[in-house]
């Protein structure tokens, strides 16, 4: 069958296998001790020897001499080699070939050795093949000559910038293409041309008869004619755009990942999400969440459907002020079903809008005011993203174009559900966590003392400062406890960690201190039990959120004595109180550090100190004195200076210190405590030595007595004597001396009897015909409270009754 071809049509040559003759290279294998094992047809051709006289034997066997001269004596750093090498042809001739050896290192470090049997000869018809290649090559290619003026330019070059060939010839670059860019490309030739170096750069080009922009790689490089003078500069360019597309969204993603969700404001990684979409991706972003989710709650489960109520929480555009806005930050808007971000949510996936004049007249229809400003500023193409997040749809991030000419296109698509993905993850941490921190806060706030209780030893003020929202709420706390004998602790702690579980612990911890204070513990012996319970906590006894080694605190406890004005102090890693003296010198007391609570056996010690009327005790957590940029020392060098200064008030003190010492919002939580010393002085105190006879009982009845007429308190003399006799009786009968009474008259009535046992008595019920057991329990009926503390030498009864509303005169 015969016929002919058109001019233009391209015949395609036959099957490779048809196209290339296999026998045309000698082509031959030899493993790593130099033994052949592959011959084939072509290095038959070559050296006459047929396969089968040659596979298996050493390859030296074809060298006349042995090795040859011309390969290095050293291949095993040679990853290939080339050169001429004489071998023997099979009739005892021989033949100078040029060799091309590869080593294979996954064959046994052996070589592949390759040879043309026959090579073409360069002739005239070499120049025309040339000539068409240029012509047809896949690279964008012209040639200008020594004046920059175009002599060729190939097919590729005619379809990219829209010209001919010979509409090109003759011109400059920078009159082809009317762009800066040109103008560079023209400078990069004459540096070619000065230095007969190749030049390599980059361009962006808006092209004629191109929808978009389009990125270049260009290389310049020097024609050399045959005695070595410079003909011209070749240029050859690539397409890039596509690539550079790819790394600009890769760029994109990867600040985006690195840029939203800095912090745990919700409001903030929204605006975030919008910062880094514009400009690059789009020049007008909107964020708008559910207004549910807003305070931590959960939303609606499911895809919401018809008209949805939006919160817009972020907004940014290339123009200043978002003015294509027409819903403002803060505000809750309506959109109605069918509105883009509707539909979006609805489906719960992407989806891209062109605004042709069609979708225009149906948001018209809906909204007239969006219509307009989508008129206005030249809406060409909109992208609506969901926001999903653990299976739970937050609200709708929608990317605008209307100064980019490109529409959203389908890697659009997914590059704005990658980083809408990334930040409804960060929206949702931070929705979860500001439901724990306010949680965190309530069951906190409800734990801190609402009030400070009405005591005469100490006049006290009180801070409690929540740390930043990335560190979220500690467990720093305390607390202020009236104790028997008109004294009173002082307690500061702080658990490790942050959250739920540290304020639950911290509940725990200051609900087991005020029990342990209550039965008048010595701050030490406070200490180990406190260590005892943070043991069992840790170890999953009484808790089974946590494990073993979590939980861990610090804490300092100070009781002071109004009567005697010493204060009892001991710590468990805790920092040190500062006490400030009436003439305002400023001290960090000695006070063993003791370790922190949780490691457990470890002891604590106390240390006891007497303090002036008017001194002033300052318990702090570390978060006071600890802050970034700042070590420990200058933290605790500028609480001095601020104690230094004198201020009106306590709370005046406290202000000072806060203000000064936090510069910014602390990282980590801070509890705050100051107190000021009060003191009882012997007219509202009467002590009597009472001896071990039953008849002194009615001695110190008398003598309480009298003591209550001078204080004006003949009224609750009844009781006082009852429970004096009572008391006394009770250390007689069954302690040992000495015994001493003690009144004091302070907020309350209290009475207590001392001696030198360290047995404590205790309520028990007396049957009809007993004559004794029934003394205490008419104690407890007629007091406020009654109770027994151990002293180093002995124990304390004591009872406390409140004083008459209207103390008669005295």
């Amino acid at each position: 069958m015969t016929g002919s071809t058109a001019a233009g049509d391209r015949v395609p040559s036959a099957g490779t296998r048809e196209i290339v003759d296999e026998a045309a290279t000698a082509r031959v294998s030899v493993d790593g001790r130099g033994v052949v094992t592959a011959w084939n047809e072509g290095a038959r051709r070559l050296l006459g020897h047929r396969a089968a006289e040659v596979v298996g034997r050493n390859a030296t066997a074809l060298l006349p001499d042995g090795t040859p001269t011309q390969v290095p004596r050293s291949l095993a750093d040679l990853r290939r080699w080339s050169g001429p090498v004489t071998l023997l042809h099979r009739d005892g001739r021989r033949l100078t070939v040029d060799l091309l050896a590869h080593r294979r290192e996954n064959d046994g470090d052996g070589w592949l050795l390759v040879s043309a049997v026959t090579r073409p000869a360069s002739g005239p018809e070499d120049d025309a093949f040339v000539r068409r290649s240029f012509t047809h090559s896949p690279c964008t290619m012209a040639l200008y000559d020594t004046g920059l003026r175009l002599r060729r330019a190939n097919a590729d070059m005619e379809r990219a910038i829209g010209l001919s060939e010979e509409a090109m010839r003759g011109l400059r670059v920078t009159e082809i293409v009317d762009d800066p860019e040109s103008e560079r490309a023209e400078a990069g030739m004459r540096r070619v041309l000065e230095t007969g170096r190749p030049q390599e750069l980059g361009a962006a080009l808006q092209l004629a008869g191109h929808e978009r922009q389009s990125v270049w790689s260009v290389s310049l490089a020097p024609v050399w004619d045959t005695v070595g003078r410079l003909e011209g500069v070749l240029l050859s360019a690539h397409d890039v755009t596509e690539q550079h597309l790819t790394r600009q969204r890769l760029v994109l993603l990867n600040d985006a990942s690195v840029v939203i969700g800095s912090t745990l404001d919700l409001a903030r990684t929204a605006q975030e999400l919008a910062d880094v979409a514009v400009p690059r991706f789009a020049d007008f972003v909107t964020v708008d969440l559910l207004p549910a989710i807003e305070g931590g709650e959960d939303p609606p489960e499911g895809a919401p459907y018809g008209p949805v109520m939006l919160r817009r929480v972020a907004c940014q555009s290339v123009l200043e002020g978002c003015p294509e806005a027409v819903v403002r930050c803060g505000t809750v808007a309506a959109y109605p079903a069918g509105s883009t971000a509707a539909e979006c949510l609805a489906a719960g996936r992407p989806l891209i809008e062109h605004v042709t004049p069609a979708a225009l007249a149906e948001v018209e229809r809906q909204t007239p005011q969006r219509a307009e400003h989508m008129r206005k500023f030249g809406f060409r193409s909109v992208l609506a993203v969901p926001m999903r997040a653990r299976g739970l749809t937050l609200g709708v991030a929608t990317f605008s174009r209307h100064r980019q000419p490109e529409p959203f296109e389908q890697d659009d698509l997914l590059l704005g559900q990658e980083i809408t993905a990334r930040a409804a993850v960060c929206i949702d941490n931070a929705r979860r966590y500001t439901r724990e921190r306010s949680i965190s806060l309530t069951l906190q706030s409800s734990l801190l003392p609402q009030q400070l209780p009405e005591q005469a030893a100490l006049e006290v003020a009180s801070r409690y400062l929540p740390g930043s929202t990335r560190a979220g709420v500690g467990g720093d706390w305390f607390d202020v406890i009236p104790l028997s004998g008109a004294r009173v602790a002082l307690v500061v702690g702080d658990i490790v960690g942050h959250g739920i579980q540290a304020s639950a612990t911290m509940g725990r911890l200051r609900t087991a201190v005020r029990t342990l204070a209550d039965i008048d513990l010595p701050p030490d012996e406070l200490l180990i039990h406190l260590d005892d319970l943070i043991n069992r906590l840790a170890g999953g006894a009484d808790s089974t959120a946590v494990t073993a080694g979590d939980i861990g605190a610090t804490c300092l406890y100070a009781v002071y004595d109004p009567v005697s004005r010493h204060c009892t102090i001991a710590r468990a890693g805790h920092p040190v109180p500062a006490l400030v003296t009436p003439d305002g010198g400023v001290e960090f007391l000695d006070v063993p550090a003791g370790p922190p609570l949780g490691l457990g056996g470890l002891p604590f010690e106390s240390t006891e100190l007497k303090l002036a009327e008017g001194s002033l005790l300052v318990l702090y957590t570390d978060g006071l004195v600890e802050a970034r940029g700042r070590a420990v020392d200058e933290g605790v060098n500028a609480l001095r200076e601020v104690l230094r200064r004198p201020t009106g008030n306590l709370e005046s003190t406290c202000d000072a210190l806060l203000r000064t010492m936090l510069t910014d919002r602390p990282s980590d939580d801070v509890a705050l405590l100051v107190a000021r010393t009060r003191a009882l002085d012997a007219s509202h105190v009467a002590t009597w030595q009472v001896p071990a006879d039953p008849a002194m009982v009615a001695s110190a009845r008398k003598n309480a007595s009298r003591q209550l007429t001078e204080w004006g308190l003949d009224e609750a003399a009844f009781v006082t004597e009852l429970v004096v006799s009572e008391l006394v009786t009770n250390a007689i009968r069954h302690a040992q001396p000495p015994i001493e009474l003690r009144l004091i008259n302070d907020r309350t009535l209290i009475c207590e009897v001392s001696d030198g046992s360290s047995s404590a008595p205790h309520l028990r019920r007396a049957r009809t015909f007993d004559e004794g057991g029934r003394g205490l329990m008419l104690v407890a009926q007629l007091t406020q409270g009654w109770g027994t503390r151990q002293t180093p030498d002995g124990k304390i009864i004591w009872a406390e009754q409140a004083l008459p509303t209207e103390p008669s005169a005295t």
